[in-house]
């Protein structure tokens, strides 16, 4: 027993590092070498989540949606998942305004990172904390 506790142990520091990994490789994936700027973003989420299968969310751009200036795409990453990237959503100029609304499963507690691309590159940023009452993945 003393011996599975000190292995459990010595592997935490590697699972946590591990995931930070996959989660950058899924955002630069999408994102490149673009630095996301905070703000710009209302993101709608509730702060528990009584059933992790069915977690709504509204993410809204603050953009004005017109050939100059336009959002081109909205990601969606949780931490914590095994698969960080949750969704993508594409988006072109000629929609009245840059918001989305879905439903995602989440496992257990974690933060939901929002990235919407512009037609000029730059990157918008927002992050909710979100707790689930009842997990909504199997394993």
């Amino acid at each position: 027993m003393k011996r599975r506790a000190i292995l459990s142990l010595a592997l935490l520091p590697f699972a946590a590092a591990a995931s930070d990994d996959v989660l950058n490789a899924a955002i630069r994936a999408e994102i490149g070498d673009a630095a996301p700027r905070e703000g710009g973003i209302t993101l709608r989420v509730p702060p528990v989540a009584e059933n992790g299968g069915q977690v709504p969310v509204t993410v809204l751009v603050d953009s004005p949606q017109s050939a100059e200036r336009h959002v081109t795409a909205i990601h969606l990453f949780a931490t914590r998942n095994p698969t960080p990237g949750i969704a993508s959503f594409k988006l072109g100029p000629a929609l009245a305004r840059a918001e989305i609304q879905t439903r995602i499963r989440m496992s257990e507690n974690q933060t939901l990172v929002v990235l919407a691309r512009m037609n000029d590159g730059s990157v918008q940023r927002a992050t909710a904390e979100i707790r689930v009452a009842t997990g909504g993945c199997l394993t």
